[in-house]
C-alpha cells in the first residue's frame, strides 16, 4: 500500500491508496488452493488432477534430495522421485487428509529408496553367483555363458530398466505381468524393454568388433 499524508495543519487522517495490482496478487496467492496444505491434501485424496501437479511442484525437490543423499546417484534419484509420485497418486485413497501430505510422501520415498537398494543388491548377488559358477565349471554350458553375458549387460542398465529386464529374462514375466508387478503403465514397460534391448545389442556389437 502507498500512504499519502496531508501536510496542512488540522488536515484529516492520511489517505490510504491501495496498490490494486499488489493486492490482487496477494488475494490470488491466498485464494489459490495449492497454497493451502489442507485443501491441497483433500484435493489429492479426492483425485483432483491439479493436486498431483501442485504436490509435485511443491515437494519433488524434497523427495529427490532424500533419494540422492541415500543412493548417491542422480539418475536413480530421479527414478525414485517419479515412482514416489506415481505410487502416491495410485494409492491416494489410503491417504488421510488429516495428516501432512509432505510427511506421507516422505514415508513413501524412504520405502522406494529401500527398494532401490535391495534391487541393486539382488543384481550384484546374481552377477557374483553367475561368475562364481562359471569359474568352477570346466566346460562352459552355453546357457550359463548366455546368463553370465546377460547379467553383465544388465548391470550396465539404469536401475529401473534393469529391474524390468530381470523380470522379463530371469522370471519369464510378460509385459503385462511386469506392469502389474511394478505398478508401471504397460506402455512404459514396453518402452523400457525396447530401449534396453537396443542398448544391450549396441554394446554387444561394440564388444564383438573389439575382438
Amino acid at each position: 500500500m502507498d500512504t499519502i499524508a496531508a501536510t496542512a495543519p488540522g488536515a484529516p487522517e492520511p489517505l490510504v491508496v491501495e496498490d490494486t495490482t499488489t493486492a490482487r496478487r496477494q488475494r490470488r496467492h491466498v485464494e489459490d488452493p495449492a497454497n493451502d496444505d489442507r485443501r491441497l491434501a483433500e484435493a489429492f485424496r479426492n483425485g483432483e488432477e491439479w493436486a498431483v501437479a501442485a504436490a509435485y511442484g511443491r515437494w519433488s525437490r524434497l523427495v529427490f534430495t532424500i533419494a540422492v543423499r541415500s543412493l548417491g546417484n542422480s539418475q536413480d534419484a530421479e527414478d525414485v522421485t517419479q515412482q514416489v509420485f506415481v505410487k502416491a497418486w495410485r494409492s491416494r485413497e489410503r491417504f488421510d487428509p488429516e495428516r501432512s501430505l509432505s510427511a506421507w510422501l516422505t514415508g513413501i520415498t524412504r520405502y522406494a529408496v529401500a527398494d532401490m537398494h535391495e534391487a541393486r543388491s539382488r543384481e550384484r548377488r546374481l552377477a557374483e553367483a553367475a561368475a562364481g559358477e562359471l569359474a568352477v565349471t570346466q566346460t562352459v554350458d552355453p546357457r550359463m555363458e548366455e546368463r553370465v553375458l546377460v547379467a553383465d549387460e544388465l548391470s550396465h542398465l539404469p536401475p529401473e530398466p534393469r529391474r524390468i529386464m530381470h523380470l522379463a529374462y530371469y522370471e519369464g514375466l510378460t509385459h503385462g505381468q511386469i506392469a502389474e508387478r511394478t505398478g508401471m503403465p504397460l506402455g512404459t514397460v514396453k518402452s523400457h524393454v525396447r530401449r534396453s534391448l537396443t542398448r544391450m545389442r549396441a554394446r554387444l556389437e561394440v564388444d564383438d568388433a573389439a575382438l
